[in-house]
């Protein structure tokens, strides 16, 4: 629960507020930072996917949930900043305008990704492949229901 709580705290704050550090990054680095961690996460979701479709391996399901909780609880909020709401150069993005208008929806989404994405933790920690696959599903919906809200398809 502490981790939980944390985690909103992090992703509303750094939806609200873009940190020094990352002022320092030009939009289009922001960019491809976000794209790069998002797509590091979905390759993570479909490797416990494939395992749970397939012949389980603990370890690599642990090490992938694992892989996905550091991405959501990173603070990528602070990769939105003013200026990355449109592509830049080489950079695309998919974001849509809403996104920047609705901070407070988007930071209970980050919250609920990241908690949603603790949970898949604790499930891959357990071994029980039954827990994962239901964690697994409700770390997808975070998912989904952000980009039905905030992703141009």
């Amino acid at each position: 629960m502490k981790t939980i709580t944390i985690a909103a705290i992090v992703g509303i704050a750094t939806l609200s507020l873009t940190s020094n550090a990352f002022a320092q990054v030009k939009p289009e680095d922001q960019i491809k930072f976000r794209r790069a961690a998002y797509g590091f996460s979905a390759w993570n979701m479909g490797k416990i996917k494939a395992n749970l479709e397939g012949t389980y391996n603990a370890e690599q399901v642990k090490a992938a949930a694992n892989a996905i909780a550091s991405v959501a609880n990173s603070g990528l909020g602070a990769l939105f900043s003013p200026g990355t709401e449109k592509s830049i150069g080489e950079q695309k993005t998919a974001v849509k305008p809403e996104l920047f208008q609705k901070t407070t929806e988007v930071a209970k989404r980050a919250s609920d990704f990241a908690a949603a994405s603790n949970e898949l933790v604790k499930a891959a920690d357990s071994g029980d492949a039954a827990a994962v696959k239901v964690a697994h599903g409700k770390v997808s919906a975070t998912c989904k229901a952000c980009h039905d809200d905030f992703k141009a398809h």
